[in-house]
């Protein structure tokens, strides 16, 4: 929203969704005069139908891109194939390492640490039917310091993840962005 407003993007925030009520998401959409609706999943009888729901806010608002941030669900066959190539997500570390379900926030970077990286970072992609294996957009590298903590790292990840997902959603709205298989190519100016 920020980005779009000071015109460093050249779209348009045009709805908000969230599936838990309250979010600052849908307050500062509400407070910027975006259109936001909070979906209860409790509400439906099953994931079919609570996809379908989110699916039809979408098509009503005829949005073009779909950006997924903090949303840790699997959006359902229908929301993917209408929206192919058309739904990014970004992910707190460089994919394809410390993906997959159930690695997010602190997991991830405890993960990282653990593991003894040199070297993190974040990674916007294309959403797919599986959790962090759509096509890589783009990847932002952070150092990983001998005194990090989760806290510490996540704090620089997250200072590249605002740049990362702006700069991929600016991609995007210019139409610079081609899928060829796995890859994405940046096409040029």
């Amino acid at each position: 929203m920020d980005s779009c407003a000071a015109g460093e993007i050249n779209a348009q925030v045009v709805v908000v969704v969230s599936s838990i009520e309250g979010t600052l998401a849908l307050e500062r959409a509400r407070k910027a005069g975006i259109p936001s609706f909070f979906i209860n999943r409790k509400e439906f009888p099953d994931t079919q139908s609570f996809n379908r729901a989110i699916l039809e806010r979408l098509k009503e608002h005829e949005v073009d891109l779909v950006i997924l941030a903090g949303y840790l669900r699997m959006l359902g066959s229908e929301t993917l194939d209408t929206y192919r190539n058309r739904i990014m997500n970004i992910h707190p570390a460089l994919l394809p390492s410390f993906g997959g379900k159930g690695m997010h926030g602190r997991k991830v970077h405890e993960a990282v640490l653990e593991y003894g990286c040199n070297i993190s970072g974040c990674t916007v992609h294309f959403v797919d039917e599986t959790y962090d294996t759509g096509p890589i957009i783009l990847q932002k590298v952070v150092p990983v310091l001998d005194d990090d903590t989760p806290e510490t790292l996540a704090a620089r990840v997250l200072e590249q993840e605002h740049i990362a997902y702006s700069e991929a959603i600016g991609l995007f709205a210019e139409g610079r962005l081609r899928v060829e298989g796995r890859r994405v190519r940046v096409l040029p100016k």
